[in-house]
């Protein structure tokens, strides 16, 4: 399953079923799961943990050296979950010691040609990085969130989960949950309200989440009261929570 090619550590731990394509390289301190299939010319360094059943195309660099000025070689890692398509020429970096040390990416991704996830990202599930999106250190991306191409998101910056990110948009400030975001700077334009259907929302669930973007940005309320309102509509609508409490964390304000 390994080609004579590809180059492996002795102090890699790869299971049986692992298939490396010729020319691979993979250095010491990686572990990958059952299952995961690796092609050619993939250089994976470590410390780097790959679940199982992942896809990882030629060309891909995994779990190297942060692009941080201020690292200096401190020992973090790379952490990749299950079911995880990553396609040609992505860059995955390890953390640095000014964020736990740790980039983590979850389960069942699909991270399309050119992509790039900095040090220190935490990319939830089911997500989209269309080709060339670009996403700097320190990120935060929310499960079933899909990025345009070409688009990019500031470091230290959070996009709640099903968002979607258009193409071209330069993400500056923390995009809340549902929201679809465009243009550079990008700003709100819409409750991605195709998405939410496709993830089983119900007709009443996703009118209630217009109704709450509206109050957001539409009623004219300063923050502080379309959140009081907010609270208000999430004691009976569920789906309204996430939203709200993602806005009370945001830490580089909200796009507007």
């Amino acid at each position: 399953m390994i080609d004579a090619r590809a180059v492996i550590s002795p102090q890699a731990e790869i299971a049986a079923s692992v298939e490396v394509g010729p020319f691979s390289i993979i250095g010491p301190n990686v572990s990958i799961g059952a299952g995961t299939w690796i092609g050619p010319h993939v250089v994976i360094n470590g410390p780097t943990r790959i679940g199982a059943d992942n896809k990882i195309f030629q060309f891909a660099s995994l779990g190297d050296a942060p692009q941080d000025k201020k690292y200096k070689g401190e020992p973090t890692r790379l952490e990749i979950g299950d079911r995880n398509v990553i396609r040609e020429c992505v860059t995955v970096n390890r953390g640095t010691v000014h964020g736990d040390g740790v980039t983590r990416i979850g389960d069942d991704n699909l991270l399309m040609a050119y992509s790039h996830v900095a040090h220190d990202c935490r990319i939830g599930n089911q997500i989209v990085l269309s080709n060339v999106a670009t996403l700097g250190g320190h990120v935060e991306i929310g499960d079933f969130a899909i990025m345009g191409g070409l688009s990019a998101v500031h470091q230290f910056t959070k996009v709640g989960a099903y968002c979607f990110i258009a193409n071209n948009a330069a993400v500056t400030r923390d995009v809340p949950p549902y929201v679809m975001a465009v243009g550079q700077p990008a700003e709100p334009h819409s409750v991605n309200a195709v998405g939410l259907k496709r993830r089983g929302f119900t007709d009443d669930q996703i009118r209630n989440v217009r109704r709450a973007y509206r109050v957001l940005y539409r009623s004219g309320l300063k923050l502080k009261a379309a959140l009081e309102e907010l609270d208000r509509a999430a004691v009976t609508q569920e789906e309204i929570r996430p939203f709200v409490d993602f806005i009370r964390r945001s830490s580089r304000s909200i796009v507007r």
